[in-house]
């Protein structure tokens, strides 16, 4: 199922009235023309384009640059960083586990998703998940299973690709799923014009505010660092948690593949 509807929304997120149409060529489809597959009232992700006062879709939502996330109560955020020191994902965390949505370069026709599906449920069978192909409210999701759980959403867009990744411990894994899904259906894409090649994450960029403590904590742990060095000791990083590594596991794995299908 596609989503992406460029239909205008009104400065408080109300969609605006549009004539009824036939349904969509959706091979061919102009921005003005893409609704959803499906037909009938159309939800989230959307388009910053749908909305007649950009800045009224920053409200209420966690701005990352390309997209716009609305955060569930009680949630942290988790910042994954490149080895360059990019912020390259942003986790919420909430007591049932973490998901992430981020925003990909697509073609103008839907599809990719289809396709990014098929790999990822190959990629999880090849570590030895139980791999399951389950009908969501956007369409195809792939759920798989091994010593936790992991899910990947994914909604075709005009020229971009969202996409939800969702990770937890069995027990919680569908109340953190619904969780995802709400957040998902309230999020906001902002694709921007340069052309990109398909399948190019969108640049994920954070508030000022996130930023700087992000760069106060990583100058406390290069100074400790230099600390314990200059006394011969082995950095303990202080009250600064060590970075974590990737499991071999369903969720440490599958991620390992993720960033690989999507070029992430």
């Amino acid at each position: 199922m596609a989503f992406g509807k460029r239909g205008r929304k009104g400065g408080d997120g109300t969609a605006a009235d549009e004539p009824a149409g036939t349904e969509p060529d959706l091979d061919g489809m102009e921005p003005e023309d893409y609704e959803a597959e499906s037909g009938g009232e159309l939800e989230g992700p959307f388009d910053i384009e749908d909305f007649d006062d950009p800045e009224a879709a920053t409200t209420a939502r966690l701005d990352l640059g390309s997209v716009l996330v609305p955060m569930p109560n009680g949630a942290q955020v988790q910042v994954e960083l490149s080895e360059a020191g990019v912020p390259s994902a942003v986790w919420l965390v909430t007591p049932f586990g973490r998901f992430n949505i981020a925003a990909y370069a697509a073609p103008k026709s839907p599809g990719l998703w289809r396709e990014v599906a098929a790999e990822l449920a190959d990629a999880l069978r090849s570590d030895s998940a139980h791999v399951s192909i389950i009908d969501g409210p956007w369409g195809r999701e792939v759920h798989g299973s091994a010593t936790g759980s992991v899910r990947f959403i994914g909604v075709d867009g005009y020229r971009w690709m969202v996409r939800c990744v969702i990770n937890g411990p069995h027990a919680s894994i569908d109340a953190l799923t619904e969780q995802a899904r709400g957040a998902l259906a309230d999020t906001v894409v902002r694709r921007g014009d340069t052309p990109l090649p398909v399948r190019t994450p969108l640049p994920v960029r954070l508030p000022e505010p996130m930023a700087e403590q992000l760069r106060a904590a990583a100058a406390q742990q290069a100074a400790a660092a230099g600390q314990a060095q200059a006394g011969g000791q082995q950095p303990t990083g202080g009250d600064i948690p060590p970075a974590s590594t990737a499991r071999r596991s369903v969720e440490g794995s599958a991620m390992q593949q993720l960033r690989t299908i999507t070029g992430g």
